[in-house]
């Protein structure tokens, strides 16, 4: 018996970084919106717990115990007695370490599709807060659609979204480390009063009603700068994607993918069409949303 998975990236429409808390982490206003690129996480018996992966860059993605989706079996199993003996293969299509929460796709997938093949009966509630045990970005992965993530990002409450917005995600060469990017945001701010983090009206408005071009003027990313510092390459594919006809254009999340939005599906084909050909990527994706979350195929 196997069990397969699909689970989606994430764009972060809103990202505000509080200061450093003690224990390191941020207070963060996130507003996730789920898009249409996906991972699908396939579990299967086996004699012990191993981990394949095969897409676009599976070369990056450790195949051992850090793993997400690893973690996340051996949570599962700990919470109900199991032995964590699964073979674990991720089909990758999610950009890796590119700010769009790949490893965290891969760990809600894991998790729900072990609890799948191992029927445990566990309630969204506790594979919610398993979710959170694993990672910021965990629990949104498993819910999808589109969600406001406060204290470190893993308390989510849902968001409205009244349409479809079309994007179009240009992948840098190499990642970015969202620790090292974190640490940029701590040297850049060391010093200033950092605001607490709160979800904007104006672009909770526009999610709600649909509005791309409002939407376009309300994104916002506290760790843009602080990927642009690490990453100075990052502002040539920002202009190029707004000069091919972008409403908007931010780094997504901790980067370094950059996210465009669009008017609609055909302006965000001719977008990625232009980010292929600039030279400042290695590739350009349309995708639209919001998106379902994790789900069993």
């Amino acid at each position: 018996m196997s069990v397969t998975v699909r689970v989606p990236a994430k764009v972060n429409v809103q990202l505000a970084v509080g200061a450093a808390r003690p224990d390191g982490f941020h207070d963060l206003a996130n507003v996730f919106l789920a898009v249409g690129l996906y991972d699908e996480v396939t579990v299967v018996p086996a004699e012990t717990l191993r981990i394949t992966c095969a897409g676009p860059d599976a070369g990056q993605v450790p195949l051992d115990a850090s793993n997400l989706a690893a973690r996340a079996a051996t949570a599962l199993a700990a919470r109900y007695g199991i032995a964590p003996d699964v073979h674990i293969h991720i089909d990758k299509d999610i950009p890796v370490a590119g700010g769009m929460a790949g490893g965290s796709a891969d760990g809600a997938g894991a998790l729900l599709a072990c609890d799948a093949l191992w029927s445990t009966g566990a309630s969204r509630e506790e594979l919610l807060g398993i979710c959170a045990e694993l990672g910021s970005d965990v629990p949104f992965s498993l819910t999808g659609g589109a969600a406001l993530g406060t204290g470190r990002g893993e308390r989510l409450t849902p968001v409205e979204v009244g349409g479809a917005f079309h994007w179009v995600f240009a992948v840098a060469d190499g990642g970015l480390s969202t620790p090292a990017v974190y640490r940029e945001f701590d040297r850049l701010t060391a010093g200033t009063r950092v605001p607490e983090p709160v979800a904007s009206d104006a672009l909770l408005d526009a999610l709600r009603t649909g509005d791309a071009k409002a939407l376009a003027g309300a994104l916002s990313n506290d760790l843009q700068g602080p990927a642009l510092s690490l990453r100075p390459s990052l502002a040539d594919t920002l202009a190029a994607g707004t000069e091919a006809g972008a409403l908007a254009a931010l780094v997504s999340g901790s980067g370094p993918t950059t996210a465009f939005l669009t008017e609609d599906a055909a302006t965000a084909r001719e977008v990625a069409a232009a980010l292929a050909a600039s030279g400042t990527c290695r590739t350009a994706r349309p995708a639209a949303s919001p998106a379902p979350g994790a789900t069993v195929l």
